[in-house]
């Protein structure tokens, strides 16, 4: 009979446990413990499988505050850089330097307004709407101030990754 009590309360304490792994498991209870051995697992797990050497065919080109210092004094200045400059550094890396990858740890997620097409848009539909000359002459160097469509079509072809993010607003906003 004390065999039977024994055995009981081990299926018992056994339930619990996976009672609480799977609560665990779906996010309905957080468990500190179980989050830092998940990582100490992880993190054993990399070391037995890393190789012993730094692999010289990964590069990060980080964008850091020498990068961001003022143009006259070599840097590419404040951020966010224009898409066109983005788009230049793109030819550079896949053409010159002949990578075969680039990964973006930005979002992309609102439209770069630096060229001042919008502007000069404006004034098409405004007070130059009759101007045939400038109508003319913004229909041909629209494309090279389409900043966004420059950097696009240097990513066309390319493998590029693009950061992003997820939301658990379902109206987040999203971008046009």
């Amino acid at each position: 009979m004390g065999g039977l009590k024994k055995h009981l309360l081990r299926t018992v304490l056994g339930a619990i446990v996976v009672v609480f792994a799977l609560l665990h498991a779906r996010e309905d209870l957080r468990i500190p413990l179980i989050d830092r051995l998940e990582l100490l697992a992880y993190d054993i797990r990399l070391n037995f499988t890393k190789p012993n050497t730094v692999d010289s065919k990964v590069v990060i080109l980080d964008i850091d505050e020498k990068s961001l210092q003022e143009k006259d004094l070599g840097g590419e200045g404040r951020w966010p850089w224009s898409r066109d400059r983005l788009a230049l550094i793109m030819d550079h890396l896949f053409d010159k330097y002949e990578v075969a990858a680039v990964g973006f740890d930005v979002v992309f997620a609102e439209r770069d307004p630096s060229s001042g097409l919008r502007a000069l848009e404006q004034l098409a539909q405004s007070e130059l709407k009759d101007v045939e000359a400038y109508q003319a002459a913004l229909q041909k160097i629209k494309p090279k101030l389409d900043y966004d469509g420059l950097f696009a079509e240097k990513l066309k072809g390319r493998n590029v990754v693009i950061g992003y993010y997820f939301s658990p607003d379902p109206g987040a906003n999203r971008t046009p």
